[in-house]
């Protein structure tokens, strides 16, 4: 008897599914019923754990140390260098701010300097001052401008502020100025409030005295004291200083006054050298009467 072609089929495909799932269920069997092998130490080898296990920790432990060490020694040495770089940075551009910051300060002193005394008919030099005499007391000052820029002997020297003194002594390049407060530089003076005259003479103490002064003049503390123009060295009319201290005498015809100078010499950095009296030439002579007239 011979069986149809379509039932041998099916049971074909049955037959292939009963097969998977026997495997399938063989296979899972089979994992769970595995056993790990496990080798049981020997007493030898437990002792050679026990003995060299600690040193193995503590090289461990002195490599990890010494990574450790270089590795933040070599970050500590490119860190100070970094600061060192940089330290050295800021003090160059601090460096460079102080001096743009004096530069800027003595072209204003220089500036002012400049425009005081336009009404002083003479040449004008603009010097430093580059030392101090030994005494300490600013008797003798000494600038950084001589004979190759036109100074003389007793040209006058003076600041914004008042009377500094008289050129007295002259090289190529440096000049020695005698200031107000030597007792050897006199220069003749007057009260601006009463128009009493005087002698300025240098005394101690950063201080200089109006010698000469007649006891009935009528003279106060604080009034201002300028020059009188007598004389050849001092033009008229530049401060010298104010009367601090005056002790009128029982007997004489003199009174003692005391002047505390214009210029404070402890800040005392330019002066300016005044030279002989500009020259007017004949055509602006000229000039300045035809200006005149048509006025």
């Amino acid at each position: 008897m011979v069986l149809p072609l379509k039932n041998f089929a099916v049971d074909s495909s049955r037959w292939k599914l009963v097969s998977n799932i026997i495997v399938l269920i063989i296979a899972l069997w089979g994992v769970s019923k595995h056993q790990y092998s496990i080798n049981k130490v020997s007493v030898f080898e437990s002792f050679l754990i026990e003995a060299f296990a600690p040193i193995q920790r503590g090289t461990l432990s002195v490599k990890e140390k010494i990574s450790y060490m270089v590795d933040h020694y070599v970050l500590i040495v490119n860190t100070s260098k970094v600061n060192e770089e940089l330290k050295a940075e800021v003090e160059k551009l601090q460096g460079k701010i102080f001096t743009m910051s004096e530069v800027e300060k003595e072209n204003e002193r220089l500036k002012q300097l400049l425009d005081f005394g336009k009404e002083i008919p003479r040449k004008k030099v603009l010097a430093q001052i580059v030392s101090f005499d030994s005494s300490n007391e600013f008797k003798v000052l000494r600038i950084n401008k001589g004979e190759k820029h036109g100074l003389k002997l007793l040209s006058p020297v003076i600041t914004m502020t008042g009377l500094v003194g008289y050129v007295y002594r002259l090289t190529p390049n440096y000049a020695d100025i005698l200031t107000i407060l030597d007792q050897n530089n006199r220069v003749d003076a007057i009260v601006t409030r009463t128009r009493s005259h005087g002698i300025v003479e240098g005394s101690s103490g950063f201080r200089a005295q109006l010698k000469h002064m007649n006891r009935t003049e009528k003279i106060e503390i604080e009034d201002e004291v300028i020059t009188a123009g007598l004389g050849t060295i001092y033009p008229k009319g530049i401060k010298v200083g104010k009367i601090s201290k005056i002790d009128k005498e029982n007997y004489g015809i003199t009174q003692d006054v005391e002047i505390t100078p214009a210029v404070n010499f402890h800040k005392l950095e330019e002066v300016v050298v005044l030279l002989e009296e500009i020259e007017i030439s004949k055509d602006d002579s000229k000039k300045e009467s035809e200006k005149k007239v048509l006025k």
